[in-house]
């Protein structure tokens, strides 16, 4: 757990810690009476600049690098001469921000209806002119969570989230909700997770792969796309052909749809291999045998990163982080109703997690699997189950096989065996895949 800690956190650090894309000083002047002649004044910023009260962001992929404060309102190089140059720049700064301008006193421009993060009301401060896009993103799972809360509150045995105590309420402000953004979060400042703060200079713009999406999706998103897992190589489509997260996860899809939804899953725009990997199906052998039954995911993901069991706020998991593959019953079939079978990635509850936040067990615990539908970013045509010796038959590394007494390729799947606590045989019983093999297969 230590290592992969480490090397999370060290990516992250690596991918954010940069303040501005260029010289701090480089726009610095003798007139700081307003907002624009403070904040372009990197020591006065410093000079004036509070002591941080709270700690980072972080989140499952570690601590968040730590910024100074004065850095992280600090409006300097060519991001901020970018910015000055866009229709964004143009607006005064009170327009978004509220408070008072023309004034070198810090507590007066900040008086009054001051909003550091003004999209934090973004239907009053952006949807003048996004209306479409902040009344779609309001209800996104990107801005509210809504996979989280409702796995929260159904494993509290309760029907909303709503019905959560307050203090469970807070807990999950405290530990869930760090990664969930506003519009800012990704296209003007650095996430929490990533050490907040102005992302070069208040430029505008898409959200940037490794400082804005990496920031927040690093433990099973990065971590897997750059090959950062022992004995993981980078996904085929970042080493091959480059390519960047909103190649295939486009706006539609990351603002939502407008509508609620209980599963990113559910998303209609949602990517699909077959947008480009068409008329696969009679390709080869396997598309033909699996590709109805199996996720593409079965025969083209690499071991990915699993975790399990965290106490939220406490002294972390129970079960450690740790590469793993499980192949087991598909756990939304109402949603991927094509698959049989699909990989598995274990996730981070336990019926104690929420013990520091005034629930000692978790009364529905077992309303949803502790092991998830999972897409890793860490593909390749040739993995360990499809690559086999010349003269053995394709199935060989992936089939179960009896042979010298033994079951080989056992551990590939997700038996009642592998669940490590009788909380997780309760909650997995619809997922594991004893007594639903292929009976021609060699299985225990």
């Amino acid at each position: 757990m230590g290592r992969m800690r480490i090397l999370l956190t060290a990516l992250i650090v690596a991918l954010t810690s940069a303040c501005a894309d260029g010289d701090k000083h480089s726009t610095d002047n003798g007139d700081i009476a307003s907002c624009e002649g403070c904040h372009t004044h990197y020591e006065t910023l410093k000079a004036i600049a509070a002591p941080d009260t709270t700690t980072g962001g972080g989140g499952c992929g570690g601590d968040a690098p730590h910024i100074d404060r004065w850095d992280r309102v600090y409006l300097g190089g060519t991001g901020f001469t970018d910015f000055k140059n866009s229709t964004h720049g143009t607006l005064p700064c009170t327009q978004c921000h509220n408070g008072m301008d023309g004034t070198s006193d810090k507590v007066e421009a900040h008086s009054g209806d001051f909003i550091s993060h003004p999209s934090t009301y973004a239907q009053e401060k952006c949807g003048s002119c996004h209306n479409t896009i902040v009344t779609m993103a309001n209800n996104s799972l990107h801005q509210q969570g809504w996979g989280q809360k409702r796995m929260v509150y159904l494993r509290a045995g309760l029907n909303s989230f709503d019905e959560l105590s307050l203090t469970m309420k807070a807990g999950y402000q405290t530990n869930c909700a760090k990664c969930h953004a506003s519009c800012g979060e990704c296209h003007v400042n650095r996430p929490k997770a990533g050490g907040g703060g102005l992302y070069k200079g208040h430029r505008f713009g898409s959200p940037d792969m490794r400082d804005q999406c990496v920031a927040c999706h690093s433990s099973r998103g990065g971590h897997a796309f750059f090959g950062i897992g022992t004995g993981t190589v980078p996904d085929v489509h970042y080493s091959q052909l480059g390519m960047q997260c909103l190649d295939c996860h486009t706006a539609p899809e990351l603002h939502g749809n407008g509508q609620i939804l209980d599963t990113r899953w559910q998303m209609p725009n949602l990517p699909a291999c077959t947008s480009c990997h068409s008329s696969i199906a009679a390709s080869n052998a396997y598309h033909t045998e699996h590709l109805s039954a199996f996720s593409c995911y079965v025969c083209h993901s690499q071991n990915y990163n699993n975790c399990g069991s965290c106490h939220i706020g406490g002294e972390g998991a129970r079960i450690v982080s740790h590469q793993s593959f499980k192949i087991g019953m598909n756990p939304i079939k109402d949603i991927k109703s094509q698959y049989k079978f699909a990989l598995l990635r274990r996730s981070l509850s336990a019926p104690d997690s929420w013990d520091l936040y005034g629930t000692s067990s978790l009364s529905g615990f077992g309303a949803a699997p502790t092991y998830k539908y999972t897409t890793p970013h860490n593909i390749q045509r040739w993995t360990t189950r499809t690559q086999v010796e010349t003269g053995q038959p394709c199935y060989d590394n992936c089939h179960i096989v009896y042979e010298s007494g033994t079951y080989r390729n056992r551990n590939l799947y997700l038996f009642n065996s592998d669940l490590l606590e009788t909380w997780e045989l309760s909650a997995d019983t619809g997922i594991v895949v004893d007594g639903k093999l292929p009976p021609g297969w060699g299985t225990p």
